[in-house]
C-alpha cells in the first residue's frame, strides 16, 4: 500500500474526515474551502480551493475528476478533466470549475465539488526511432474510425 500524506490548511480545517463516501467509491470527495458562497455564472470559470495539500510517493498521481450529479443537473464540470496533480507538487489542491449551463451555479462553503482519484503510473522508457510499425488505422484520428 502506498502512503499519501494529507496536510490540512487553515481554510480546510474541519472539512475532511479522510474517508470515501461509500465502501465502493473510487475517489475521495473534494470540498470547497470557502469563507463565503461563490457564484459561477453561465460560461464562467473559477479556481476553487480545497483546503489541503498532499505528499505522494513518486510513481503516484492524483486526478481531479468531476462529480456526475453536478455535471448532469447543472452542466458544471472540471475544466481540465482529469486534472493531474504530480507527486512533487506541494501547493493547495484546487479545482477549476466551468459552468456550461444556462443558469447561475452557487458553490457553498464545504460543498462537494469534485473527486480525487489516485493512480499508479507505469514506468516508461521512451526510445527515439525513425520508423514505427504500420497498422490498419495508420495516422487516422479524430473520428476516422466512424461514429
Amino acid at each position: 500500500m502506498n502512503k499519501i500524506l494529507f496536510k490540512h490548511l487553515e481554510s480546510g480545517k474541519n472539512l475532511y474526515n479522510l474517508k470515501k463516501a461509500t465502501e465502493g467509491s473510487s475517489g475521495f470527495d473534494l470540498l470547497a474551502a470557502l469563507d463565503d458562497k461563490v457564484v459561477l455564472t453561465p460560461g464562467e470559470t473559477k479556481l476553487i480551493p480545497c483546503g489541503f495539500s498532499l505528499q505522494m510517493p513518486l510513481g503516484i498521481e492524483a486526478q481531479v475528476r468531476p462529480r456526475s450529479g453536478i455535471a448532469l443537473k447543472n452542466s458544471v464540470t472540471v475544466l481540465n478533466t482529469p486534472g493531474t496533480i504530480d507527486a512533487d507538487y506541494r501547493g493547495e489542491i484546487c479545482v477549476i470549475l466551468i459552468n456550461h449551463g444556462k443558469n447561475i451555479f452557487e458553490i457553498d462553503p464545504g460543498m462537494r465539488i469534485a473527486q480525487l482519484i489516485f493512480m499508479k503510473l507505469p514506468e516508461i522508457e521512451l526510445d527515439v526511432t525513425q520508423e514505427l510499425d504500420e497498422t490498419d488505422r495508420g495516422s487516422g484520428g479524430f473520428g476516422s474510425t466512424g461514429v
